[in-house]
């Protein structure tokens, strides 16, 4: 089986797509480029623009199309306007895939900080954080990797097999920035989480790894983000593709002997104890 094939007759569901060139669409573009069937899963309406692409794609059907190369596109790719952060949402799209393909393989969580179209990320010190402010960032960027995973766990439970891999960050767990205390908290406990959920369910044929991104160039990037990766040990941004072929990996078979860690990406930034302009030091 080549690389082009490496998802054949596997069922995914992947949140947080509506970026066009965002981490989550580069990911769900992979997986489907590699044979996968396909759920994508956002709040914003601009999910069924992103399904539309990734149908135009083509790939190698597999999983209730009995993994011919030519079923039709529509049979290939399912879109879902969702509020994943309460359960009924997620439990639908997990009730609509098994009986539309008996199962899910495979769970990857990226939706989170900031909603397309609706509020941004929250910059507030503590002492300005409002209590709602803090609601709102756990919500979407800690809540949502929950209520997915528990929609998702039964059947991958009931099958003996699955992968889950949730969307971290460098922020929370390992490095932090003035204003980010909410959106560090909630990355950090995804983190946790994961590593609890690959303890639970370890023995039962699923793995839990999580990504932990440095700076990476996406259609939200802003100045100040791409001068941090200007200064990284590779001396510029990541992409999301180069973040997607990470989450890929983790969802891949070849990755059954990892769970329960959080990999990092991010050009060699965190290893750095001088992060200012490399000529002023290196």
């Amino acid at each position: 089986m080549s690389w082009k094939d490496r998802f054949k007759d596997q069922v995914a569901v992947v949140t947080g797509v509506a970026g066009a060139e965002g981490i989550g669409f580069a990911t769900a573009r992979r997986l489907v480029q590699e044979g996968a069937l396909l759920a994508v899963a956002d709040i914003s309406d601009l999910v069924f623009a992103r399904a539309e692409e990734l149908k135009a794609l083509g790939g190698v059907a597999g999983g209730g199309n009995g993994g011919k190369r030519d079923a039709p596109a529509a049979d290939r790719v399912r879109a879902f306007q969702e509020d994943l952060s309460h359960p009924e949402g997620p439990e639908r799209i997990a009730a609509q895939m098994i009986k539309d393909f008996g199962r899910v393989d495979i769970l990857i969580n990226i939706a989170g900080m900031a909603i397309m179209g609706g509020p941004g990320e929250v910059f507030k010190t503590v002492r300005e954080l409002s209590e709602e402010d803090w609601e709102f960032t756990l919500r979407i960027n800690l809540k949502t990797t929950v209520t997915c995973t528990r929609a998702f766990l039964p059947t991958m439970i009931e099958k003996g097999y699955g992968r889950i891999v949730n969307m971290s960050s460098v922020t929370g767990p390992l490095v932090s920035n003035p204003g980010e205390s909410a959106y560090s908290a909630a990355k950090a406990a995804v983190a946790g989480f994961t590593r609890a959920l690959a303890l639970e369910v370890g023995r039962q044929g699923i793995t839990a790894n999580a990504v932990a991104p440095g700076w990476i160039h996406t259609g939200s990037s802003t100045p100040e983000e791409q001068a941090g990766g200007k200064n990284t040990a590779l001396g510029r941004t990541g992409t999301p593709e180069e973040v997607a072929a990470l989450f890929a990996f983790l969802a891949s078979r070849d990755a059954s002997y990892i769970t329960g860690q959080l990999l990092v990406i991010d050009g060699g930034n965190v290893i750095q104890e001088y992060k200012g302009p490399s000529e002023l030091y290196y």
